[in-house]
């Protein structure tokens, strides 16, 4: 697992926060899927412009973030047409969890 690049991503309060908010979407968005085709549901997923209004920040920024997340494997990603949908990656969290707890 590569631990350094989770560390550098979790480095930036932003980052941190959109993952802290990801963590309870219903609580912290507004309801999704707006834009998915009928009969698909994503379960915890964002849409990215939700994430960028809740940040107040830039498009491009928070584009940048949500890569760099992506890219730790901290975040997975679907996307249906020209809308991306967020959310975290449960299973890479808590391993970080675990390693913290007993490598680091």
């Amino acid at each position: 697992m590569e631990y350094i690049n989770m560390f550098k991503a979790l480095s930036n309060e932003t980052r941190l926060n959109i993952l802290k908010w990801l963590k309870d979407p219903e609580v912290n968005f507004p309801k999704q899927g707006a834009h998915l085709p009928k009969g698909v549901s994503l379960k915890g997923g964002v849409c990215v412009g939700d994430i960028q209004e809740k940040a107040n920040a830039s498009q491009s920024t928070i584009s940048q973030y949500l890569t760099i997340l992506q890219n730790a494997g901290l975040l997975e990603s679907v996307r249906y047409g020209q809308w991306t949908y967020y959310r975290r990656n449960e299973e890479t969290i808590k391993a970080l969890a675990r390693a913290i707890e007993t490598e680091i």
